[in-house]
């Protein structure tokens, strides 16, 4: 089969579709619940008269989102919160409990098992630790280029050739292909995990802390990078991410997390500009800025509740300075509070 080259060097933007258009990823009510079961000796210490029971821990509770084609969309919450859930069930890795995600607005779940095969080739993730993420027995050539020959994208006699490509097009010289990951610095063995991801023809890269663990030159030189093959690629992103000003940067839209919820969603200038949830404003509030340099920071009040045990009502309102009676009974609802922006907050209802 003939190779589908990659571009390379520079090329013209992709014309940016509207936000009004089809959206490429739809998640329907997606919820993930991890369950845990007793193993023999918890279950002999029950039968013993011990407080020992099997839990589940609401990783990920009823998210809906619609990304569309070229758009990047920032994921954003506190450790802990199921960004990397979520992106891992977006990528196909993890099955949700229950929900759906659409591809092109066909729910993956009802695909034929080669529709199935192909929208999921179309849907690839960069992990936040490339070390971990890359096989160390298998040279560069294999992991970037095993995947599309094993896919059929491209011929054994033109893997060679095609591997080339993509490392010219990550910043890593062809030369180094017969290297296995231990020989290349963190910033190299990311540009190679981000090569594998594109060595199937993706439209979609969920980046899940892709540059956490980076130093901060390399970092920059990361998301320089994205940014070069969305414009080339017209790739769509779902970047998760904890350093607020990461996605303040690349982002077009940035969804803010808590425990599971998304609790706001609006275009990444407004919500940075003026966040509308308290938990938005608590995080951007403590966000270090050139222009509070003397403000002495403080964490925000109170511990993330157990996702073992949510709080009812609004899961923030443990923790929320505006916190009502109606807070702690009754959960909020995300709706739109302005062209493009979604909040759940009771607040928005005193107005």
């Amino acid at each position: 089969m003939t190779a589908i080259t990659l571009p390379v060097g520079s090329a013209p933007s992709p014309v940016r579709q509207p936000a009004s258009s089809a959206p490429m990823i739809e998640l329907d009510r997606l919820t993930k619940r991890f369950s845990t079961r007793l193993d023999f000796a918890e279950r002999l210490a029950k039968r013993l008269g011990a407080n020992v029971q099997e839990y589940d821990v609401h990783a990920v509770d009823d998210v809906s989102l619609a990304i569309a084609p070229g758009e990047v969309v920032g994921l954003v919450g506190e450790s802990g919160c199921g960004k990397t859930t979520l992106g891992r069930m977006v990528a196909g890795i993890t099955p949700p409990s229950s929900g759906r995600l659409l591809y092109r607005g066909r729910p993956i779940g009802e695909l034929s098992s080669e529709e199935a095969r192909k929208a999921k080739l179309k849907i690839q993730m960069v992990f936040q630790d490339p070390m971990a993420s890359l096989n160390p027995r298998l040279r560069v050539s294999e992991i970037i280029g095993e995947a599309p020959r094993v896919h059929g994208l491209v011929s054994r006699g033109e893997k060679a050739e095609y591997v080339a490509t993509i490392m010219r097009k990550v910043g890593l010289d062809p030369a180094y292909a017969a290297r296995f990951p231990h020989q290349f610095s963190g910033g190299q063995r990311q540009r190679i995990g981000i090569a594998r991801a594109l060595a199937v023809q993706p439209e979609f890269l969920v980046c899940d802390e892709s540059v956490a663990a980076l130093d901060v030159s390399i970092q920059a030189q990361i998301i320089n990078l994205f940014m070069e093959l969305r414009r080339d690629l017209g790739l769509t992103y779902l970047f998760i991410s904890h350093d607020l000003g990461v996605v303040e940067h690349i982002a077009d839209r940035t969804v803010i997390m808590y425990l599971g919820r998304v609790v706001e969603s609006a275009p990444s200038d407004e919500l940075f500009a003026q966040p509308n949830h308290p938990y938005s404003r608590a995080l951007l509030d403590e966000a270090p800025r050139v222009d509070t340099r003397k403000r002495t920071f403080a964490p925000i009040k109170g511990e993330i509740p157990s996702p073992l045990n949510p709080p009812s009502g609004c899961a923030f309102h443990p923790r929320c300075p505006h916190a009502l009676a109606r807070c702690k009974e009754e959960r909020p609802v995300l709706r739109e509070i302005a062209p493009g922006r979604i909040s759940a907050c009771h607040l928005n209802d005193i107005a």
